[in-house]
């Protein structure tokens, strides 16, 4: 007749709390640089369109100072944001 090995977790392992502090304080820096990432893209990203709708409302004489002319500055300014 064969037995059956019997396997016992203690509650701690259920519930998780076997990992190490370290591993979670790794986790919250991963975290915590990956929101600042995000939000600095964010914010590129909304800057860029601020930009282009700043080119929009520049006049002939503005945009002939800078070189660009009204067709540019207009297909530049109707871009989507994230392009």
């Amino acid at each position: 007749m064969n037995t059956i090995a019997t396997i016992r977790h203690s509650s701690a392992e259920l519930s998780g709390q076997a990992t190490r502090p370290s591993d979670r304080s790794g986790f919250v820096s991963r975290l915590v640089r990956l929101v600042g990432s995000l939000a600095r893209w964010i914010d590129s990203l909304l800057d860029r369109r601020r930009s282009r709708l700043a080119l929009l409302e520049m006049t002939d004489d503005q945009l002939k100072d800078i070189g660009v002319s009204r067709c540019d500055a207009h297909r530049e300014g109707i871009r989507p944001f994230w392009d």
